[in-house]
């Protein structure tokens, strides 16, 4: 029993790294589409002035669930393109991944619905964008090794602008203050995104082999 799952992690990690540059092609459009959505959920949130804690917290939840259906769509349209299962047990180990952190972020944008008043408050707002940043940054870097090196190095970034932004906040940084949390998950959701997307894009232009 022992020896067939070893054999069959053994398998799963062979896969991985042969996929390795399948899965940064198809990474591209993903992170192009993440990157836009994000970008237009920021501006949506500003331009409508949904400053609510439950209005901000419906937003950026249904602003995942549509970046995580449109990932889906176009993870599925590539598998079909490459004649190749959709739910293999690569992309299990990398949603075993994922799913930790991601888990936990929807947990506490539960309690922020549950608890929180209707009033303003872009305090606690900011609290959970931090949040938010720090622990996608984990889900990134966790499900990097089982992806393209580079992903690490986005969930680092992700790691490192959160725990500025928290360092700020606690010393008492005033700068941070005047951040609208609509547009700071905006640009750092959408912006890391779609840059990492355009990166990839154009260095695989460069890279036929990969």
């Amino acid at each position: 029993m022992e020896t067939n799952w070893a054999i069959d992690n053994l398998q799963t990690i062979r896969t991985l790294m042969e996929r390795s540059a399948l899965y940064r092609r198809a990474l591209a459009p993903i992170m192009i589409l993440a990157g836009s959505i994000g970008i237009a959920a920021g501006v949506t949130g500003w331009l409508c002035r949904i400053e609510s804690n439950r209005g901000f917290v419906c937003l950026w939840v249904v602003t995942a669930i549509i970046s995580l259906a449109g990932a889906l769509l176009l993870m599925r349209r590539q598998a079909l393109k490459d004649s190749e299962p959709f739910w293999s047990p690569p992309t299990r180990r990398v949603c075993q991944a994922l799913l930790p952190a991601f888990f936990v972020g929807l947990v506490m944008a539960c309690l922020i619905l549950i608890f929180s008043s209707r009033a303003g408050g872009e305090g606690i707002q900011l609290v959970l964008v931090i949040l938010w940043v720090l622990f996608y940054g984990c889900a990134v870097h966790a499900a990097g090794f089982f992806m393209p090196r580079g992903i690490r190095w986005l969930g680092w970034i992700f790691i490192i602008v959160g725990c500025v932004l928290l360092s700020s906040l606690s010393c008492g940084g005033h700068w941070v203050d005047h951040l609208q949390p609509n547009m700071l998950m905006g640009g750092i959701f959408g912006g890391l995104h779609l840059a990492y997307g355009i990166y990839l894009h154009f260095t695989e232009q460069k890279t036929p082999n990969a």
